[in-house]
């Protein structure tokens, strides 16, 4: 099944670090490349983020360094908010299996579908032999010069002990739902309820009719206020987007209603918003994303994280002093992200094969710093450097793809997406179950048929 591609004239031994979505299509396109793969995951299973747990941590707000970490971070209720069809990769389409009760076949579905799929690709792909589960990296960091110039030293611990290992490069895909930012809010350290985050979010049980406000209106929070809403006896959302006078109910519910963000918190067990409106709440849900976090990468200040921007990276992958032996697969966020961790992998294994060249340390360092000027100048903060809205994600596809010679992302594709994400916030207590873009699915079933009938075996993953 692998695409024909010219003989690399180099063959890395490459870790990987991570089995999630990224770390799996990495290995794949390394071991395309002709190099030699070895994945590092720490769980007993492929997926990272979409496998599913109903563990959460000792610590609801994942504040003590010392607490043990679960590393999922789903809800039992999540599905997909882009649908399955522009959410695959490439050449290996999340199509619904014929309804058997054991898949989920909708468009939009919930995150053991996803997994399912991941599983899919990796035995399609026998992506698993390539994988040391149980295994967790403590530290990766550059060997030496006086050693051996250019390697990377990967120290692992599993059951078996820890292991020091040589390898030619590091590709780093362990992900970015684990480490919560959380929202500052004064006097919350004398307010008396309870606060948690979204990474220890599984049910809305707990939250049975309490006062639940819930800080952030992205995804998970549009999500997760929903969620509670069904159970609790009022649920109030706090929203830096929304004017400050902002106050209205939100569609399809009584007890659920939009507010600006939090002014103060009191000792009384009151919250007063900036619209006024005061609120007795017990608990307080932080919705409000997560830091990037590598606690194992040594790369003697090679790359920082400040303000949630990793860097310096030229295009959001390679750091240009240890480039190619060091690069990021996956870091960009609101997106379609399976297409790009694809592209992004096939990039890295042509670089480290030596069939695509990337340009100069000093080139790639005055690309960077223009990016990051250009973000200052629009007025946009470090935080949002991975943040791609607007076209900006299939721009950066598209040019990942053109690098490695590989076809542009397809119209309908990016179509869909934008539909799809207007529409979360449009209507999003409906948008999953009703939409308007059947003639994307055609297109999209047109394009998957084409690919796939040079390969019959996989048509059974179309639904017929």
């Amino acid at each position: 099944m692998a695409p024909s591609y010219p003989d690399p004239t180099t063959s890395r031994h490459v870790a990987v670090i991570g089995a999630g979505a990224a770390g799996l299509v990495a290995a794949r396109e390394l071991r395309r490349e002709g190099h030699s793969v070895v994945v590092l995951e720490r769980g007993s299973q492929i997926g990272g983020v979409w496998a599913y747990t109903s563990q959460v941590e000792p610590d609801p707000l994942s504040l003590d360094p010392t607490r043990p970490v679960v590393h999922s971070s789903l809800y039992r209720s999540l599905r997909t908010n882009i649908p399955r069809e522009c959410m695959g990769f490439t050449d290996f389409p999340f199509a619904a299996r014929p309804h058997d009760g054991s898949r989920d076949p909708r468009r939009h579905p919930g995150h053991s579908e996803v997994l399912a799929y991941l599983r899919d690709f990796a035995k399609e792909f026998d992506i698993e032999e390539m994988i040391r589960f149980e295994t967790e990296v403590v530290k990766a960091e550059p060997v030496a010069a006086e050693e051996e110039s250019g390697k990377w030293r990967v120290k692992s611990r599993s059951s078996d002990g820890v292991s020091d290992e040589i390898y030619d490069a590091v590709m780093v895909c362990n992900g970015h739902y684990t480490e919560p930012r959380h929202a500052r809010v004064a006097g919350i350290d004398s307010w008396p309820g309870k606060q948690i985050h979204s990474h220890n979010y599984r049910v809305p049980d707990p939250f049975k009719d309490q006062v639940v406000i819930v800080i952030g209106s992205s995804a998970s929070g549009v999500d997760i206020s929903r969620d509670i809403a069904k159970v609790a006896k009022e649920v109030h959302v706090s929203s830096r987007s929304t004017s400050s006078g902002t106050y209205e109910k939100l569609p399809g519910y009584d007890n659920l209603w939009l507010h600006p963000t939090i002014e103060t918190a009191h000792e009384d067990g009151s919250v007063v918003f900036q619209n006024g409106k005061t609120v007795y709440a017990d608990t307080i849900m932080h919705c409000t994303g997560y830091k990037y976090y590598f606690p194992f990468l040594d790369t003697k200040g090679e790359v920082i994280i400040d303000d949630n921007r990793v860097g310096p990276l030229y295009k959001h992958v390679f750091p240009p002093a240890l480039a190619p032996g060091l690069s990021f697969i996956g870091l960009p966020w609101q997106i379609t992200p399976f297409p790009m961790f694809e592209l992004q992998s096939k990039w890295v294994a042509a670089v480290l094969s030596g069939r695509v060249a990337l340009p100069s340390q000093d080139e790639m360092m005055e690309d960077t710093k223009a990016f990051y000027d250009k973000l200052e100048a629009s007025g946009i903060p470090k935080r949002f450097t991975h943040l791609m809205p607007d076209d900006s994600q299939f721009e950066y596809d598209n040019w990942l793809a053109d690098q490695c010679e590989y076809p542009r992302i397809e119209k309908w594709r990016e179509q869909m997406f934008y539909i799809g994400f207007k529409r979360i916030y449009a209507q999003s207590a409906t948008y999953r179950d009703n939409w308007d873009d059947d003639h994307l699915i055609v297109e999209a079933y047109d394009d998957f048929v084409k690919f796939m009938s040079s390969y019959p075996e996989l048509l059974p993953l179309l639904k017929t």
